[in-house]
């Protein structure tokens, strides 16, 4: 009788510890953190087809290139690219201070695949070019933060006098931060044939992970501009997702055209605010 008690008594103890209550889900939920799924809430076997996929809420996924002041000979076209530190100084405060959290890509790639969660106010800050700027004032500032950025590199520069070295990438990569292929040179995707498809993603990708140490999984085209033909190409070596600026997404294969927006260097964060609502 005493063993069947006590038998007994265990099996109500395990059922109850392993359950989490309701009141501090809504807890969780209120305090604007992600709940993390029980351990019967299995991530769904396979990924959601296009229609829920582009169903699903878009994050605002922010695209900085150069972290610099202007030069008096520069373009107004040429300046799109340029953000002053100061400017970027602000924008990144304002998300601070307005209670945004950065995600990874896995992180949107886990919600837009599966509906995994995502925590309140999520933003992406990615990096294109690996201009070492990026480093010494874009992963600093946001290092301020505990923001974690994405830094998309194109291959051929690494090293080069004015851009990051294959220690400062690895270090982003030891930090947290994300990298990804941004290809070999720049070339254009809606130009590639033949080989282009090996040098420009898959040789760039095998570059990268050797230096980091870990898989490579997303790219970025250059320009924004894509093709058709280029999402199977991607598939084949292994990328999970693509971004490009903003154009429409693929109504078949929106995972490999994901939005993004270039922030200009004039924005105040106020500015900046008001585009990401308005563009997501």
């Amino acid at each position: 009788m005493r063993t069947r008690i006590i038998a007994l008594v265990t099996a109500l103890t395990t059922l109850f510890s392993c359950q989490q209550s309701p009141e501090k889900k809504l807890l969780a939920s209120a305090a604007g953190v992600s709940i993390v799924p029980e351990a019967h809430e299995t991530k769904p076997a396979s990924i959601a087809d296009a229609a829920t996929i582009l169903a699903r809420p878009q994050v605002p996924v922010l695209c900085y290139h150069r972290l610099r002041e202007y030069k008096p000979t520069e373009s107004a076209s040429t300046r799109t690219y340029i953000v002053p530190v100061p400017a970027f100084k602000a924008q990144i405060k304002m998300l601070a201070d307005s209670g945004y959290h950065t995600i990874t890509p896995d992180d949107y790639y886990a919600y837009l695949a599966y509906g995994q969660p995502l925590p309140a106010k999520p933003v992406m800050i990615t990096f294109d070019d690996t201009s070492e700027e990026q480093y010494t004032a874009g992963a600093a500032e946001l290092g301020k933060y505990g923001f974690k950025g994405v830094f998309f590199i194109m291959t051929v520069s690494i090293g080069r006098p004015g851009y990051m070295s294959k220690d400062q990438i690895k270090s982003l990569a030891d930090a947290g931060h994300t990298i990804a292929s941004h290809t070999y040179d720049h070339h254009n995707v809606k130009k590639y044939e033949g080989e282009d498809w090996d040098k420009q993603m898959l040789k760039t990708k095998q570059k990268l992970e050797a230096i980091t140490g870990k898989p490579v999984d997303y790219f970025a085209y250059p320009f924004g501009e894509w093709k058709p033909e280029a999402i199977p190409e991607l598939q084949k070596r292994n990328y999970k997702a693509a971004f490009q600026l903003a154009s429409k997404r693929d109504s078949l294969a929106p995972l490999y055209t994901i939005r993004r927006m270039i922030v200009p260097g004039d924005w105040s964060g106020d500015k900046l605010y008001k585009w990401m609502k308005a563009n997501f």
